[in-house]
């Protein structure tokens, strides 16, 4: 389980450094860079555009990557995605500016992005699933916790290369290609990832499956048939953590920098002391899931969230580091108090035929309707004078809906992850 664990880690931390360096560059130089000829408003809500694209295909790369993992096994998947979301890292950071291909410099961003939403879309079910179908039963929201950490890890590696680069370099020589230096160096990281996993073994779930010939023929087409209402509001209920982590992450970062003038460093360092506070948090987050179920953390956190999010965008306006760390520090160890169990909860949800497919697209779905346009909305909505509080309404209200959508979920402890919740139970909690 150790080595499973730290593979799956490993792998979701490189995924998300390169989904998460992206998030970082679009909101400090891609869009001078790549959108010039917009006013500078205008220019980061066009480089936040392309940011959300990747959120786009993140679902179509769980639909595509959801049926090699049910079909063919988990181990394939986590190969297979962090190789595309490697390469098309490294291919963003060799696009030239537009001063350079004009036009064609945003279209090849814009597809690059596609293609990091499609791996990263994949990642996230095959890593699960291959910690949380080993894991004995009444450990499984511990071990299945660990890639969960992953983000906290690839956030804090991408943020760090930046702030090393932007604290050493000019602003010019940052402009000119010292931003480009993370996206390269996601080689090196995806390299490391794919050889830490060439060991790993199949999950005995699917080994059972395939022993036994009850694999799903058409895993997409089963799960719209039979499991469409749970996939829904498993998406209504994580969009809450999307919203919350993206605002924390990307939004306040530009609000930080543009409107309250503080510099590029302390920002980076304010999001990244509280995002380290939360990836240290998981496991005891998960082992409380372990003892007292997956849905109360989860309406917990919501809940966290919902109160959480006026006296964040407070602290947030103040400018004063200390008092911003506060924030969003408090804002982060409510999203984590949900998503530390979630990686446990929602394969838990699924019968193991179509897990892999269920859990990814229910996960990732959630991705476009809490991260895709919450850089978007928030920097639309924080153009006025004063403290953003549309911003925060607008976060409180994510927040609401998924408490009624996890509401509205059955408790799966403490069933084995063999022996999974019945979808007809499901679909009356949901009813």
């Amino acid at each position: 389980m150790g080595r499973l664990a730290a593979a799956s880690l490993a792998g979701t931390a490189v995924e998300f450094y390169d989904f998460f360096v992206y998030g970082t560059a679009a909101a400090l130089v891609l869009g001078p860079l790549f959108f010039p000829t917009f006013s500078p408003a205008a220019g980061t809500l066009a480089a936040f555009g392309t940011f959300a694209i990747g959120f786009l295909s993140r679902p179509l790369g769980s639909i595509l990557f959801g049926h090699i993992g049910d079909r063919y096994g988990r181990r394939p998947v986590m190969f297979a995605s962090l190789a595309l979301t490697g390469c098309a890292t490294v291919a963003v950071g060799c696009v030239p500016s537009y001063a350079t291909l004009g036009i064609a410099a945003p279209v090849l961003l814009l597809v690059l992005r596609f293609l990091q939403g499609l791996g990263l879309g994949g990642e996230w079910g095959g890593a699960v699933l291959l910690t949380a179908e080993h894991a004995p039963e009444r450990r499984r929201g511990l071990w299945a916790s660990f890639p969960q950490i992953g983000p906290s890890v690839g956030f804090l590696l991408a943020n760090g290369v930046m702030l090393a680069l932007s604290a050493g370099l000019s602003d010019a020589q940052f402009r000119e290609w010292g931003w480009r230096v993370p996206f390269w160096a996601a080689g090196l990281l995806a390299a490391g990832g794919l050889l830490l996993r060439t060991s790993l073994a199949e999950t005995p779930q699917f080994r059972k499956l395939a022993e036994t010939g009850t694999r799903a023929g058409a895993p997409l087409k089963e799960v719209a048939r039979e499991h469409w209402r749970l996939v829904l509001l498993t998406a209504g209920a994580l969009a809450v953590g999307y919203a919350v982590f993206y605002a924390v992450s990307t939004w306040a970062l530009a609000y930080g920098t543009e409107r309250l003038g503080v510099s590029r460093t302390v920002m980076l360092v304010c999001v990244m002391a509280a995002v380290a506070v939360k990836g240290v948090a998981t496991p005891f987050a998960a082992m409380l899931g372990d003892r007292y179920g997956r849905r109360p953390l989860c309406l917990a956190g919501c809940a966290g969230c919902a109160l959480w999010m006026f006296p964040m965008v407070a602290l947030l306006h103040t400018a004063q580091p200390l008092l911003m760390f506060v924030g969003f520090t408090g804002a982060l160890l409510s999203f984590i108090t949900m998503f530390a169990v979630v990686a446990a909860y929602l394969p838990e949800l699924y019968e193991p035929r179509v897990r892999c497919t269920g859990a990814a697209v229910g996960y990732n779905l959630a991705g476009v309707l809490g991260g895709a346009l919450t850089p978007i909305v928030a920097t639309t909505m924080a153009g006025g004078p004063g403290a953003p509080w549309g911003v925060a309404a607008y976060l409180s209200g994510i927040a609401l809906v998924s408490l009624a959508c996890f509401a509205l979920l059955p408790e799966t402890l403490p069933g084995p992850a063999a022996d999974p919740v019945n979808e007809s139970a499901a679909e009356s909690a949901a009813v």
